[in-house]
């Protein structure tokens, strides 16, 4: 019975471990792309409460929200917000991590201004037919 609960707390604190991990080494990259020049605007990651309608099987109770917070000084537009989006979108590994790790909705937002933009990452994920592309050798 304990060995139970000790497991569940050490894969608990393993999970958020993880998710700092990513975060850290997002925020790490994104710094360095902007001070060389590579990004025009720096981003930034963090977690936040997400958005409930998202969830998924592996989502997080709380915080299952992965939010990019946008400087560039000025309030981006709405098309300049979906860009960054569909850009982190269309990275699937990062998508797959995100999902494993329990993140369920991608936030993007500017420093200036009171809006920006929600995704469901699961909705964004490249979907395949396990059975159709899957032959076993049996015949009938």
């Amino acid at each position: 019975m304990f060995d139970n609960i000790w497991n569940n707390i050490v894969s608990w604190f393993k999970d958020l471990s993880e998710r700092n991990r990513l975060i850290n080494s997002f925020n790490n990259s994104a710094r360095d792309a902007y001070v060389c020049g590579d990004a025009p605007a720096m981003l930034q990651a963090s977690i936040s409460r997400g958005n409930s309608n998202y969830k998924h099987d592996f989502s997080k109770w709380f915080s299952s929200g992965f939010r990019i917070k946008v400087f560039c000084g000025r309030q981006l537009t709405k098309e300049e917000i979906v860009f960054i989006g569909m850009s982190i979108l269309s990275n699937q590994q990062l998508l797959r991590r995100l999902v494993v790790l329990g993140w369920d909705t991608l936030e993007i937002h500017g420093d200036k201004g009171a809006y920006g933009c929600q995704w469901k990452i699961t909705d964004h994920l490249d979907k395949i037919n396990l059975i159709g592309n899957y032959k076993s050798g049996y015949e009938e």
